[in-house]
């Protein structure tokens, strides 16, 4: 009985991390890694040959390892969730963008948070 007990407490418990992760909060900290591939396809940073429009260098390193705050959660029409992120430090991305958007669960799927 106690170990029926124990097990239903571990299902559950593990039930509610796996659902807590898919849910984002405003205020939340994440943390930006490289894209999966040679662009961010959940994320919407400026494409490079816009950086190199302004005179910055075609890289995404400069956002790779940034944290970031949620300062928005919008839910869409057709169900997707998208989170608008500012960076932690209150500095600008690519010293120009103050906020970008950015599909939640997509990019967490994809690996480009951590």
């Amino acid at each position: 009985m106690m170990k029926k007990t124990f097990l239903l407490v571990v299902c559950l418990s593990v039930c509610w991390f796996a659902q807590a992760q898919d849910s984002p909060k405003i205020g939340e900290l994440l943390r930006i890694n490289g894209p999966s591939g040679q662009f961010y396809n959940h994320v919407s940073f400026p494409q490079l040959n816009i950086l190199v429009k302004r005179g910055k260098i075609a890289s995404y390193k400069p956002v790779c390892r940034n944290e970031v705050v949620i300062d928005e959660v919008v839910t869409k029409n057709n169900g997707e969730t998208y989170v608008v992120l500012k960076k932690k430090d209150g500095s600008k991305f690519f010293d120009f963008i103050s906020k970008v958007e950015a599909n939640y669960t997509k990019a967490v799927d994809s690996g480009n948070y951590l």
